[in-house]
């Protein structure tokens, strides 16, 4: 038995409404601060998390992003403060699959199937140690993996995202 157009073609809505919750990286920061004075960082607030390992590892992705641009971590006294937070929420979506001509009218059956999912949100922020004001965010949110090495990828990939363009311009050259 060939599945019905209007099955096909649900079932891409299905998939494409998935797809389109994956991975959205968004990223924000005070157009006034001169990044270039923060030579170092420390974090201050950890993202809790009910999975064992997944702390160290955003902490280590988000880490070594700022390492890699040349900024160094340190335990207290930096003029770059972190606090990262790490938010789930199960969705749902339904799909709807026709027999026969498509539309049940012609003694065919259809059936609805709920799948249901999670969404994990991660927000980075960084603070300006000393004014306690934020000055840059990243926010990422993706259709979370069951399995725990593709979220430990998925969330690599999207703090790569986040510091992509990080230092940002600043409007002020010099501070």
């Amino acid at each position: 038995m060939q599945p019905s157009r209007i099955s096909v073609v649900l079932g891409i809505l299905f998939l494409t409404s998935i797809v389109a919750l994956a991975d959205k990286v968004t990223t924000d920061w005070d157009h006034r601060v001169n990044f270039s004075k923060y030579k170092t960082f420390m974090w201050i607030d950890k993202p809790q998390t009910d999975e064992p390992f997944m702390k160290d590892r955003i902490m280590a992705a988000v880490t070594g992003q700022l390492s890699f641009r040349g900024l160094r971590q340190v335990s207290s006294g930096a003029p770059l403060a972190i606090g990262a937070i790490l938010a789930t929420e199960q969705k749902h979506t339904w799909a709807t699959y026709y027999s026969g001509s498509g539309w049940g009218w012609d003694g065919g059956w259809s059936t609805t199937q709920e799948k249901t999912y999670e969404v994990g949100t991660l927000t980075v922020d960084l603070f300006d140690a000393k004014s306690k004001k934020l000055v840059w965010q990243g926010v990422s949110v993706d259709t979370l993996s069951r399995k725990p090495e593709h979220r430990t990828r998925d969330y690599y990939e999207s703090i790569e995202k986040m510091f992509k363009h990080f230092p940002p311009y600043s409007l002020r050259e010099t501070d």
